[in-house]
């Protein structure tokens, strides 16, 4: 049984049960239009006429239930089987089969609350549900009294044989509990071991745009651009791995009033760039120049506008000019891309001119746009809500307003995108909403899309201000990580692991601890929060942090190759070896690793990525617990291995194949030795 399979049965008995409802609600009209008097103006034939509608409504609600209760049956009997390639969310297998015996409980109530939880204390279950409450009052307040734990008995009454399900029991007012089978656990880890890989859980399909990192050309990247480039990589790297069909992004700004000046200033400096290429390695400072030539030069002024009206009509040497400074600024982009693993696809501004110069007529063509002050604004869905979109300014001039517009239109109708992610700071929050709902206002945006602006805090100092350098200018990206390598190096050697590693070892677990507490200091934190960078912690080996958890990894691995044991061993002992799951810290750890479909399914669901980081965490902390009470490899005195546990080590294989998904998705490099 799959989640496909849950998916489209509830689609379809839903729809059932809406025209369940529906038709008895016509069955009652019926019924009490038969019951009162007959008015002198209805014929005979009229009232029989009614009796046999009442007839065959009652006949079709009949035939309707039982074709809902069969499609249920079959349902249950192919959960009797799990399939080799699923990956079962437990949280909806325990929804779907909750809903069905809720349904089967009280089927006259409509759309009952069906509330599944984790139990946070082992003695109350691993699961709960909490429907009796709300339910008893929903049918109270329909006129039925009954307590919430006569509900639960009822709701338990109907429940059916699952194979996910040890047993349930009704706790305190209405609780029900709810123990998964030992069964269960082992079969899904099975799958997972014999794959090799942690399989996804199923979800839709959908093409998904995702625009994130977004640097402008002429400026180094910096602290600010730290926060999009990680949190859109991961989830990219999420949605990429359930499936989805994900293009990745980097809308740069190539394109503007700030390339007139930029282009004159390089004639200035380099009057002959058309034939030889310009030295010029430091494009932050060149760019600083320029600005402060425009700031104060009238003369120079009025030139780079000239330059700008050039660029616009792409005459050639402009032209040029625009490409060269494009490609050096794309080149150093490039490097720290490559340094954090981020693959992008870049769409600059300059992409969408001509898509632009198109959007404006057709907006004006559905009589959306209206003039303010020499301005053409758009306004929303509701008129006069918010702040509306300038789409062409006084002068004449596109906005950035104009080229969201267009690279809505293009992403949608030339990209075929479904869903639409944006990744930028949180001041761009009410921005993003007036775009979509522009967009849906002109028909760009259908029902079935979706756009979801992806928000983030700022980046905080150790004083708790804007993260800033000490002469106060903006952190370079650059200089960020470079600092985080030299750090991550003085701490391999506090531990003496530059004695014990190759010099080829010793940079890579430079870079993996480098990068990785930079990425994972970041994805930790409740993106909607400013977070605190400081290396001090992220660099920390106890607590949430990502030296931690990559040491967790390893240590995990290193278990095997003290065993001698190899992964291909392992998966041959599978067909004859139960993993094991008996003793209380084996099936805690167990446990934590099937909640792993319901996390990402969640991060699916809001793109909100710090639960996984907190699952991460809940893995390695459960993974300490069973490594301290439950040996897997036993040695005596003289330090031979005297016995292995091989259930314990498939439990621990297990915990890797899911740490090492878990890193995938974050963007971090684990290393065998650390």
């Amino acid at each position: 049984m799959s989640k496909r399979d849950i998916d489209l049965f509830n689609e379809r008995a839903a729809v059932a049960e809406r025209e369940i409802l529906g038709l008895k609600l016509q069955l009652e009209s019926l019924r009490r239009s038969i019951a009162t008097d007959i008015p002198s103006d209805i014929t005979k034939e009229e009232f029989e006429r009614l009796q046999q509608e009442n007839v065959k409504l009652t006949h079709r609600i009949a035939i309707l239930k039982r074709t809902v209760e069969m499609q249920r049956d079959k349902l249950d009997n192919r959960m009797e089987s799990l399939a080799p390639a699923d990956t079962i969310s437990i949280r909806d297998n325990l929804v779907a089969v909750f809903r069905s015996a809720i349904g089967a409980a009280y089927p006259d109530v409509a759309d009952p609350p069906v509330i599944v939880t984790t139990s946070s204390n082992p003695k109350f279950g691993d699961y709960q549900c909490n429907s009796a409450m709300p339910l008893a009052q929903q049918l109270s307040g329909a006129g039925t009294k009954i307590s919430p734990r006569d509900v639960a008995k009822e709701i338990i009454s109907k429940l059916k044989v699952s194979p996910v399900i040890e047993k349930y029991e009704i706790a305190g007012a209405g609780f029900i509990n709810v123990y998964l089978k030992h069964e269960f656990g082992q079969t899904i880890l099975r799958n997972w071991l014999s794959a090799g890989e942690v399989l996804p859980p199923y979800v839709k399909k959908k093409r998904v745009i995702v625009d994130f990192s977004s640097p402008n050309i002429a400026k180094e990247m910096h602290v600010g651009h730290l926060r999009s480039t990680i949190i859109g990589d991961s989830i990219s790297r999420l949605l990429e791995y359930l499936g989805h069909d994900v293009l990745r992004l980097n809308h740069i700004g190539d394109w503007g009033t700030q390339f007139g000046m930029l282009i004159a200033h390089l004639q200035d400096k380099f009057p002959n760039y058309s034939t030889t290429a310009p030295p010029i390695q430091d494009l932050q400072t060149f760019y600083k120049e320029s600005k402060t030539r425009f700031d104060n030069d009238e003369e120079f002024k009025k030139r780079a506008y000239e330059c700008v009206v050039k660029l616009q009509a792409f005459e050639p040497n402009i032209t040029k000019a625009w490409k060269m400074i494009c490609d050096i600024s794309r080149q150093e982009f490039e490097k720290l891309y490559t340094r954090l693993d981020i693959k992008l696809t870049e769409r600059g501004e300059s992409f969408y001119q001509k898509y632009m110069e198109l959007i404006v007529p057709e907006l004006e063509s559905k009589n959306m746009l209206e003039e303010d002050n020499g301005r053409k604004v758009m306004w929303g869905e509701k008129h006069g809500s918010g702040i509306p979109l300038t789409i062409v300014k006084s002068d004449g001039g596109f906005t950035y307003d104009t080229s969201d517009m267009a690279c809505i239109k293009h992403r949608v109708e030339n990209e075929r995108g479904e869903w639409l992610i944006y990744v930028t700071d949180a001041g761009q929050s009410l921005h993003f909403q007036m775009l979509e709902s522009c967009a849906k206002r002109a028909g760009i945006l259908k029902s079935f899309h979706k756009m979801d602006h992806v928000g983030f805090g700022v980046v905080l100092g150790e004083d708790k201000k804007k993260f800033k350098t000490r002469s106060g200018d903006t952190v370079r990206l650059s200089e960020l990580l470079d600092e985080g390598l030299k750090r991550a190096l003085q701490k391999l050697k506090e531990k003496g692991r530059d004695k014990v590693l190759s010099e080829e070892e010793l940079k890579a677990a430079q870079e993996s601890v480098a990068y990785g507490c930079i990425k994972y200091a970041d994805l930790s934190h409740n993106r909607n929060h400013e977070y605190v960078f400081s290396f001090d912690k992220m660099l920390e080996d106890k607590g949430n942090t990502a030296v931690y958890l990559l040491y967790a990894l390893t240590r995990i691995r290193s278990i095997a190759r003290t065993a001698n044991v190899t992964k291909d061993e392992l998966r041959q002992r599978l067909h004859e070896t139960p993993i094991s799951l008996e003793h209380e810290k084996e099936w805690k750890l167990a446990k934590v690793l099937l909640k792993f479909p319901d996390v990402i399914l969640g991060v699916n669901e809001d793109l909100y990525v710090h639960p996984l980081c907190e699952f991460c965490y809940e893995v390695s902390c459960a993974f300490t617990e069973f490594y301290d009470k439950c040996y897997c490899v036993e040695k005596n005195e003289a330090g031979e291995i005297v016995k292995i546990n091989m259930g314990r080590l498939l439990l621990a294989e297990a915990t890797a194949l899911v740490l090492e998904k878990c890193f995938s998705l974050l963007g971090l490099k684990p290393v065998a030795q650390m």
